[in-house]
């Protein structure tokens, strides 16, 4: 089965990778993919980053790690992105993969304003990331959602990053402890891209 790790990735950092790792090792999950969202429906767009550079970091932050891939597949797909559709895509480019769904909490306790809801929880398993306590209530009385109790915990999210990647100096960055969730190789990247 593949898990479809979809998001903005704005950027990616060690929380997704660590729990990208940790999906890797629950029962009959071969592959992640990290499904990078050109334009989320329920983000605002003009805080994204350009959608090549995103991709490119996702590529250049699993670089070696083994069963983790990166995914530009809905780039070529009708925006905004819904997930019914890329779902419906990647089933027809796919046909003999298994696909399974991950969001995180947040986008649980929003779930039935996602476009077409019902048929995604029907069609797929849908693995739900904690955030707060109170999450596995919910979950034992929704059958599709599947928690994962276990997983690593993340106190840093990509906008805290971003905040504090244009608040200081590239020269401080590897000592900042915000900063200190972005893999070194976005790291090293990042600071020659970025001006001060």
């Amino acid at each position: 089965m593949i898990v479809l790790f979809p998001g903005s990735f704005n950027p990616i950092h060690n929380g997704h990778i660590r729990l990208a790792e940790y999906i890797l090792t629950q029962p009959n999950v071969d592959e992640v993919w990290f499904l990078v969202s050109p334009n989320n429906p329920l983000k605002a767009a003009d805080t994204l980053w350009d959608e090549q550079l995103r991709i490119d970091l996702v590529k250049r932050a699993i670089q070696g790690k083994e069963r983790m891939q990166a995914s530009d597949f809905e780039f070529a797909l009708p925006r905004p992105s819904y997930t019914a559709n890329t779902l419906r895509a990647l089933a027809q480019a796919y046909p003999d993969k298994q696909f399974a769904l991950l969001i995180g909490e947040d986008n649980m306790w929003v779930f039935d304003k996602w476009r077409e809801h019902e048929w995604i929880s029907t069609h797929y398993p849908i693995f739900v990331y904690p955030r707060s306590n109170g999450t596995e209530n919910h979950i034992l009385h929704h059958s599709t959602f599947y928690i994962l109790k276990d997983a690593p915990l993340c106190p840093i999210s990509s906008t805290q990053i971003r905040e504090r990647l244009a608040q200081i100096p590239s020269q401080q960055w590897a000592d900042d402890a915000v900063l200190q969730w972005l893999p070194k190789p976005i790291m090293d990247y990042l600071s020659v891209s970025f001006h001060d």
